[in-house]
Parts: structure tokens; C-alpha cells; sequence
């Protein structure tokens, strides 16, 4: 069974830089694309990025383009988002998804398993 376990949230200030991580088991890793998504309270869950199962293709939401990368080792089975020039409304809680094509998506429906998501809250 799939499971997602993201890491590496925290409280920060303005113009910080701060690194998720998420852990993938159950299944083979390279097998699947991953996508990260946010959620601040109130709001619906937004698409931020995501990378296809290679790691040589990403694509990102123009709110984070140019400050977040994406990232992936398959030999460890862990994803990683690099977030940096943080700003407030970056606040969310981050979650991390599955899904087992490469088409870019960013539609939350169209990814499998989910993590349980981890706060990052960016202070002024």
C-alpha cells in the first residue's frame, strides 16, 4: 500500500527558504509522478508543483515559479520541495500526491494517495 510521509514544515520569516521532503512506500517510487499542493485555512487546495517520474521535467504555479524547485531522488524514494523568498501568503498546509502517468496535472483529482501535509507558516 502507498504511503506518503511529508516532512519538514515549519514557522519561518518573510524571505526565508525552507525544504519539504516527502517519503514514498509501498510501491515502486520511479512509477509515479508527484505533485505538491497547499491549503490555507478557508481556502480550497492549491496546485504548486510538480515532477514527472524521471525527475527531468517540472512544472510549477505562476504564484511559485522562479522561488520553489522541485526535486527527486528515486534511489531514497523522497521528493523534495526547495522553497525559497518566502512570503506570508505562502502559509498553507503542504501536501504531497501521487499519481502513476507523467501528463502534467494540476487537478488534485487526478493524483491517487496523499500525504497527511505538513504547516508552513512564513511570518511578516
Amino acid at each position: 500500500q502507498v504511503q506518503l510521509v511529508e516532512s519538514g514544515g515549519g514557522l519561518v520569516q518573510a524571505g526565508d527558504s525552507l525544504r519539504l521532503s516527502c517519503a514514498f512506500s509501498g510501491e515502486t517510487f520511479s512509477s509515479y509522478a508527484v505533485g505538491w499542493f497547499r491549503q490555507a485555512p478557508g481556502k480550497e487546495r492549491e496546485f504548486v508543483g510538480t515532477i514527472d517520474r524521471s525527475g527531468s521535467v517540472t512544472y510549477y504555479a505562476e504564484s511559485v515559479k522562479d522561488r520553489f524547485t522541485l526535486s527527486r531522488d528515486n534511489a531514497k524514494s523522497t521528493v523534495y520541495l526547495q522553497m525559497t523568498s518566502l512570503k506570508p501568503e505562502d502559509t498553507a498546509v503542504y501536501y504531497c500526491a501521487v499519481k502513476r502517468y507523467d501528463s502534467i496535472t494540476v487537478r488534485p483529482d487526478d493524483y491517487g494517495y496523499w500525504g497527511q501535509g505538513t504547516q508552513v507558516t512564513v511570518s511578516s
